[in-house]
């Protein structure tokens, strides 16, 4: 008999020194303070003894729940073999297209626009053997390869930031569903997650190339206001202007978007006069060059063009009209810098003229770290940089490039943003480059997820996004708590009624355990 008891003792112990070393990792992670937490994700052993928590899924400790579909449009733009003018113009014909109805299938318009243009596609994708249907099963094909690539992508990320129990599935055929249960910071989740990660190394075109593109754009912008009509102010509205201009602090001479896009009919109402559609012009050359006086000469700040922060989107709009597309070259395209630039107590964007072809493309990285630059370089002294690695093969793509272009600017681009456009200096042989232009350290480790994890085969669009409130959660713990408590009262309560003085004694016995 006293044998067995210490059988049931010694089972018993087992079972509870058991749950106690399997409960152990949960209470650890859960009072790590952050100067731990940061050691043990720099050691690799956070991920670790994450996956041995007891995790709460999305219903219980809340969340966010997004909707991503892959950009079609840009994966095929990103795999034709040849580009040019009508292959363009064919592109934005059936983008244009899918807007006005976005249920329409993208490979029945594409094949559509492309037959009323009685075209092969084999001049634009797949081999010169294939017919339109063989080209058309393969770029599906290639879409679908894309939408799984994108989906491992994703995982390879998000596990690298770090979240509990991620679930990332894909729904159709280019959508793909993630849920990110106990997510803290939602806004650098859905940064890591949406960002295309596309790194490209562009050069930059020579200043008298980009000189003469101006000029075009600002003589058919100035084509375009003398057949529309700028807007006259009538007698009373240039009165209230003048009063606009004295209140505007800045001291800079201010016109409107309506004076730049404006029709001939007069404007009455002068409340859009100082507000966000106001314009920093130079007023000596507004009449005749109305896109030049938008622009500001930046070769004092370390670069060539630059845009006053309240103008960048007057220069974006002007920039996308059709009659200025026609303008700009078909290999060349302009670029904004990915942040904006104090200058005083002004802010501006750079604005870059680069091929539209790259160099070099991301695809070459194998190696993505973070460090602090050091002092030999004023942009980067101080501030947290991105060291890349190339294969053996970029590196000799990289190095032919820059021997090639001593003196020149590459603009080292993501996701179509400049990051940074430094002037090569010398041959670079060994693959090696960096990107400057971060704003903390968290966004440099982000970018050197994403570059580790490899860019995605296409962008990807948030078409649905929900912050889930752990309601569920709260209702299912609130239930069960209830429920117990309500039966440990019932079963005393049993005990004291049917076993008198000896369930009392057991209830208060089992109480002091």
């Amino acid at each position: 008999m006293k044998k067995n008891f210490w059988i049931k003792v010694g089972i018993i112990l087992v079972a509870v020194i058991w749950s106690l070393w399997q409960l152990y990792p949960t209470y650890q992670v859960r009072h790590l303070s952050a100067k731990e937490t940061k050691a043990l994700r720099l050691s690799g052993k956070l991920s670790k003894l994450q996956g041995k928590t007891i995790k709460l899924g999305l219903d219980l400790q809340g969340g966010m729940y997004l909707v991503l579909e892959v950009d079609l449009q840009q994966l095929l733009l990103n795999l034709a073999k040849h580009k040019d003018a009508q292959f363009y113009k064919i592109m934005n014909e059936i983008e244009q297209k899918l807007e006005k109805d976005p249920n329409l299938d993208y490979f029945t318009v594409f094949q559509q626009v492309f037959n009323q243009y009685n075209l092969r596609l084999n001049k634009y994708f797949g081999k010169l053997t294939q017919n339109n249907e063989e080209v058309i099963k393969g770029l599906q094909k290639q879409a679908d390869d894309a939408v799984n690539r994108s989906l491992e992508i994703l995982r390879n990320r998000v596990d690298e930031f770090g979240v509990s129990e991620p679930n990332i599935q894909k729904r159709g055929n280019r959508r793909i569903v993630i849920e990110l249960p106990g997510i803290q910071d939602i806004e650098r989740a859905k940064e890591l997650i949406g960002k295309t990660a596309l790194l490209e190394f562009k050069l930059l075109k020579a200043p008298d190339v980009s000189k003469e593109v101006l000029k075009r754009i600002d003589e058919k912008l100035k084509e375009i206001q003398t057949a529309k009509g700028k807007a006259v102010l009538s007698p009373k509205t240039k009165k209230e202007a003048k009063k606009v201009a004295k209140i505007d602090t800045t001291g800079k001479n201010i016109v409107t978007q309506q004076d730049i896009f404006g029709t001939k009919q007069e404007i009455t109402d002068t409340s859009t006069l100082a507000d966000t559609s106001a314009l920093e012009v130079n007023k000596s050359l507004f009449n005749e060059h109305p896109f030049l006086s938008l622009l500001r000469d930046f070769r004092g700040h370390g670069g060539e063009i630059a845009v006053p922060e309240q103008n960048k989107h007057a220069v974006e709009k002007i920039l996308n009209m059709p009659q200025i597309k026609k303008v700009i070259p078909s290999d060349v395209e302009f670029l904004w810098g990915s942040k904006s630039v104090p200058v005083g107590d002004e802010k501006y964007y750079e604005l870059y003229l680069v091929n539209r072809e790259p160099e070099l493309t991301g695809k070459y990285v194998v190696g993505a770290g973070v460090q602090i630059g050091s002092g030999s370089s004023f942009t980067s002294a101080g501030k947290p940089i991105v060291n890349l690695k190339m294969n053996s093969e970029g590196a000799k793509i990289f190095a032919h490039v820059t021997g090639a272009n001593i003196n020149r600017r590459m603009a080292i681009v993501l996701d179509n943003r400049v990051y940074s456009a430094p002037v090569i200096r010398s041959k670079i042989p060994n693959g090696d480059a960096i990107i400057e232009g971060m704003g903390n350290m968290d966004e440099a480790k982000d970018l050197a997820i994403i570059l580790r994890a490899g860019a995605l085969p296409a962008p990807v669009k948030i078409i649905e996004e929900r912050t889930v409130g752990p309601s569920l959660g709260r209702d299912s713990i609130r239930q069960g708590t209830f429920s117990a408590i309500l039966g440990f009262a019932l079963v005393i309560l049993f005990m004291i009624f049917y076993y008198r003085m000896s369930g009392f004694l057991a209830d208060l016995a089992l109480l002091l355990n």
